[in-house]
This record gives C-alpha cells, sequence and structure tokens, in this order.
C-alpha cells in the first residue's frame, strides 16, 4: 500500500466504505460504475466505463487489498472502494517462459490447476485463486499437457465459498455514492 495512503487512512479513519462503483472483468480490465450504470444492472451485465488512464490503474494496483470478510477493495485514500468481481479476485496472465503473474503484475507459483465446468482454468497460488486470462489458454494447455500442472475439476459457483472471497460486495448494500 502506497504511503500517501496510509497517511489518509491515518488523518481520515472514519471516511465511509464505497460499494458498487468499481468493476474487475474476467481479462483483468477495471471499469467505473457511476450511478446510472449501478442503477441498470449488476456487474458484469452493466460494466461501465473501462479504466484506461496508466497511472490511474497502477495506484489501484498497488492498493488492492481484501478485508477479513474476503470482500476485495481498492484503497483510496481513506476511502474503501469494494470491487465487484465478475470470476476472481486474481486474474492470471501466463508467459512463454512458464512464468505466472496477476493482473497488478505480482509474479507467482500456481500450486494447483482448476477447471470448471465450462473449461475455463484457474490457478491457486500464494496469493489464492484466479482465472487464466483467455488469451493465455494455449499456454495453459502447454503446461497441462507437459505435466506441469495437473487439473482438478471444480464448479465455478464452489469457488467463492472454497477460497473465501466475495464477488459482489454491494450485493445488499445501497446504491453508494460514495458519500454515506
Amino acid at each position: 500500500m502506497d504511503d500517501i495512503v496510509r497517511q489518509a487512512m491515518a488523518k481520515w479513519p472514519n471516511v465511509p466504505h464505497c460499494y458498487g462503483w468499481l468493476g474487475l472483468d474476467e481479462r483483468g480490465s477495471w471499469y467505473m460504475r457511476d450511478d446510472r450504470v449501478q442503477a441498470a444492472g449488476p456487474f458484469p451485465q452493466e460494466k461501465g466505463s473501462l479504466l484506461r488512464h496508466e497511472k490511474l490503474v497502477a495506484f489501484i494496483h498497488r492498493n488492492y487489498e481484501h478485508d477479513a470478510e474476503g470482500q476485495w477493495y481498492f484503497q483510496n485514500g481513506p476511502q474503501r472502494v469494494y470491487v465487484e468481481l465478475q470470476a476472481t479476485p486474481w486474474i492470471w496472465r501466463l508467459a512463454d517462459d512458464g512464468t505466472v503473474a496477476s493482473h497488478t503484475g505480482v509474479t507467482v507459483q500456481p500450486r494447483a490447476c482448476l477447471v470448471d465446468e465450462t473449461g475455463r482454468v484457474y490457478l491457486e497460488t500464494e496469493l489464492g485463486i484466479g482465472l487464466v486470462h483467455s488469451q493465455d489458454i494455449l499456454l495453459a494447455s502447454e503446461a497441462i499437457d507437459a505435466g506441469r500442472w495437473q487439473p482438478q475439476e471444480v464448479l465455478s459457483h464452489d469457488l467463492p465459498a472454497r477460497y473465501g472471497f466475495v464477488r459482489s460486495p454491494a450485493q445488499g448494500q445501497p446504491i453508494s455514492r460514495g458519500q454515506e
């Protein structure tokens, strides 16, 4: 977490949390979801605006965490902005040399490989569970064929309970305008 974020949290400790305003899709892209988008429907049916500003995305990556309930958030200064997850908290990118990195750029070591009922590939790592990016499925199949990963079957709807994460912290929350 950035030092400036820690300082803001210490200076303003009681800023309310924000729900529904930020989404992470199954390709590792961030989406800003204003009031209109939130009112139109849940994430990912209504994604919102793709964040393209590199410095903002890098800031989100450095300050991406989870709470004790398994809800993922971006610590934006003193305010927690909870994240709506399309799939999992992590999206893995694979490199030709076998390296695996998160959508935030952290290199990880796979501990287990899972395949769901639709053929999507997940990796369990020291950071937790994540979905392999759709552009990297060929590399994942090569790792499986080479015997580096032994896939286990899993049902996608079982992943949140099994790995302790919440796909929609906003579920059950009023539409957040960042001021509650």
